[in-house]
C-alpha cells in the first residue's frame, strides 16, 4: 500500500440482508440456521451472531442498500473515508447521514457493487 492511501477500514462489521418480514427471517435464520439473536430493534432490524461478523437482518428503512445484500464496514471519520473512496472510483449513493444507531454511507465501488461505510454516533 502506498504511502498517501489511508486505511479506513476497521473491520467488516456486519453484512445486512434485506427482508421483508422481520420476524420469518429471524425464524429462519435463528431456528433453521442455527444463529443467536443479539439484538432486535422492532420491525426494522436483528443483529444476528455470525460467528466473527453480524448478520444484520434489515426491513423497511434500514434497507439502506436497498433490496442487495451487501457488506457494511466500520471506520473512525466518515467523513474522511467518504471523501477518499469516492476519489479513487467509489460512487457515492447516500449519505453521509445519521441512523439510529450510526453515521452511514451506501457507495458502489468502482465494478458497481453495493457497501456501506458506518461509523458510531
Amino acid at each position: 500500500m502506498e504511502d498517501s492511501v489511508t486505511a479506513h477500514a476497521q473491520k467488516l462489521g456486519n453484512v445486512l440482508i434485506p427482508v421483508g418480514d422481520l420476524d420469518k427471517a429471524i425464524a429462519f435464520y435463528s431456528e433453521s440456521l442455527g444463529l443467536a439473536v443479539k439484538f432486535r430493534d422492532g420491525d426494522r432490524f436483528a443483529a444476528l451472531d455470525g460467528g466473527g461478523v453480524t448478520v444484520a437482518l434489515v426491513a423497511g428503512p434500514e434497507q439502506v442498500a436497498g433490496a442487495v445484500t451487501a457488506p457494511s464496514y466500520k471506520v473512525n471519520d466518515i467523513q474522511e473515508a467518504v471523501r477518499d473512496l469516492t476519489a479513487a472510483g467509489a460512487e457515492l449513493v447516500t449519505g453521509p447521514e445519521a441512523g439510529p444507531h450510526e453515521s452511514r454511507a451506501v457507495l458502489r465501488d468502482p465494478s458497481g457493487n453495493v457497501l456501506v461505510l458506518y461509523s458510531p454516533l
